[in-house]
């Protein structure tokens, strides 16, 4: 190496660490200790240039020996329960001595004559309260006998709609329900038992049916067509029995299809052959609804000696029917006149719905005037309100006093859509209960036709129960600004609290910012 290499080595040994040395910078101030908070900092970032001498540069030293611990005090060792002394035994018990029969107690005296009045001092019900308690069982009973007739009803007529899709196996299930209850369609739903048992090759199943409804309804209108389907089941006893394969019955059910339509006239006579035949109430219902639609003066007459109960019930009910879809002045005559002479509600009923349908406004008024069942009354009241008869029962309101007949009118007002009468009784009407169900109408027929009504009436309105029927018809109605109105006025608290209650659930903007104007008070 040269001499002037070796100048320049050794200049940059000693060049170089102090060159290094006055390049880092000097160690910060330590920060002031923070005050504690509550939140989580994060650590500060170590600083790029590290102190020459670090923590970990330096050797900790070494912790002096502990010195060892005493050994503890051995515990004494706990001294020993002493054992209790045996119970003496207790001596026994002398027998008590028979108690000798107790004396007659008197008769109380009667009550002097100024205290005979008062009913509760002899733990009496007061004349007032009976009557009360016997009408309100009254009323549950009918209730329950009317729920009772009308899941009759609707099990009576699943029934009818699985025997037409071949679903006898949930025919049975269904006619089962209606006979355990006993009801007016039980000999029915026997004779549709069998039937459908039939049908699924359960002959014997179904002959005891048959005897069933024989032995339990001897009256019955469903006799002869009981008969005849046993006499049918008899003969088919030594046949096969295959339920999904077709019978003369499915194949005259086909041919009655296309009846009507090939050649009407020419098949009125084979219709009546099929009525007055012993074959199937179902083939029968089939072979009527063909004569309906025939317009002729022969089919007419057959229409209506179905319909005056010639036959089973089912079929009398579609005869009726069917004279209500067609109408006319002789058709509603005829119904009029069965109405007259039968005694049989359901036929009633039937008979009203046929007056509805068909239209006939005067028919229904002439039995909400003139008929003495109750049941039957409502039903045409109800019937009158769909047919356009607001005026009517408008008039018939101050006509009769029964508080149920009345609110039958109010409902019939509600669905004629006559807004005016029951803002009127909403206002007029002494009975507490019937201005509730006048109320409880308004509240669903809109808010532009009732809304204004029902704010202005609630200010008028004495009875509590009444006020929260107006509140509850504002709040279906989505009327907010009448709400926050009656709020602002309203001095009863409770009653206060209640409007607040309902807008609050509301999501309207009048009404967050009357919740808002309160919270800021």
């Amino acid at each position: 190496m040269t001499q002037i290499s070796r100048i320049t080595v050794m200049t940059g040994l000693f060049v170089m660490p102090a060159t290094l040395a006055f390049s880092q910078e000097a160690p910060a101030a330590p920060a002031p200790p923070a005050q504690p908070s509550p939140w989580r900092t994060p650590r500060p970032a170590r600083p790029v240039a590290i102190a020459p001498f670090d923590d970990f540069d330096v050797p900790m030293p070494p912790m002096p020996p502990m010195a060892p611990m005493a050994p503890m005090p051995v515990m004494p060792p706990m001294p020993v329960m002493p054992v209790m002394p045996p119970m003496p035994p207790m001596p026994a018990m002398a027998p008590m001595a028979p108690m000798g029969p107790m004396a007659l107690l008197a008769p109380m005296p009667p009550l002097p004559a100024e205290l005979a009045d008062f009913d509760f001092l002899a733990f009496q019900e007061t004349p007032r309260a009976a009557r009360v308690y016997v009408g309100v069982e009254g009323a549950r009973a009918k209730a329950e006998v009317r729920r009772a007739q009308d899941n009759d009803e609707r099990y009576y007529r699943s029934g009818k709609s699985y025997l037409d899709r071949k679903e006898y196996d949930k025919a049975v299930d269904a006619f089962n329900r209606v006979i355990e209850d006993k009801g007016s369609r039980s000999d029915g739903a026997l004779y549709w038992r069998a039937y459908a048992q039939n049908r699924l090759g359960k002959r014997e199943d179904a002959l005891a049916s048959l005897a069933e409804l024989q032995k339990s309804y001897p009256s019955s209108r469903w006799l002869d067509d009981a008969k005849a389907l046993s006499v049918e089941i008899r003969a088919q006893s030594n046949q096969p029995v295959s339920p999904e394969s077709a019978t003369d019955e499915d194949l005259k059910l086909m041919a009655l299809q296309s009846l009507g339509n090939s050649d009407p006239e020419r098949s009125v006579p084979m219709l009546e052959k099929l009525l007055k035949s012993t074959n199937s109430p179902r083939l029968k219902e089939r072979a009527l609804y063909v004569l309906a639609q025939i317009h002729s003066q022969k089919s007419k007459e057959l229409l209506a000696e179905v319909a005056k109960g010639g036959s089973n019930p089912d079929l009398q009910a579609k005869a009726i029917e069917y004279l209500g879809i067609y109408g006319g002045r002789d058709n509603l005559q005829l119904l009029v006149d069965i109405y007259k002479s039968s005694n049989d509600v359901r036929m009633k009923r039937s008979i009203l719905n046929s007056f509805m349908v068909s239209g006939s406004r005067e028919n229904l008024l002439a039995v909400a005037k003139s008929e003495s069942n109750p049941e039957l009354k409502i039903q045409a009241i109800q019937l009158l309100g769909n047919v356009g008869g607001s005026s009517d029962l408008a008039q018939l309101y101050t006509a009769d006093a029964s508080p149920e007949v009345k609110r039958a009118i109010i409902q019939g007002l509600f669905v004629s859509g006559n807004t005016d009468k029951l803002i009127e009784l909403a206002k007029s009407e002494k009975d507490d209960s019937l201005r509730h169900t006048a109320i409880n109408q308004l509240g669903v027929m809109g808010r532009s036709k009732t809304g204004p009504a029902l704010a202005a009436m609630y200010s008028q309105e004495t009875n509590a129960d009444n006020k929260k029927s107006i509140i509850n018809a504002l709040f279906i109605q989505g009327n907010a600004p009448a709400l926050v109105e009656i709020a602002r006025k309203e001095s009863d608290v409770n009653m206060k609290k209640t409007i607040i209650q309902q807008l609050s659930v509301m999501h309207s903007k009048e009404a967050t910012d009357y919740l808002m104007e309160i919270l800021s008070k």
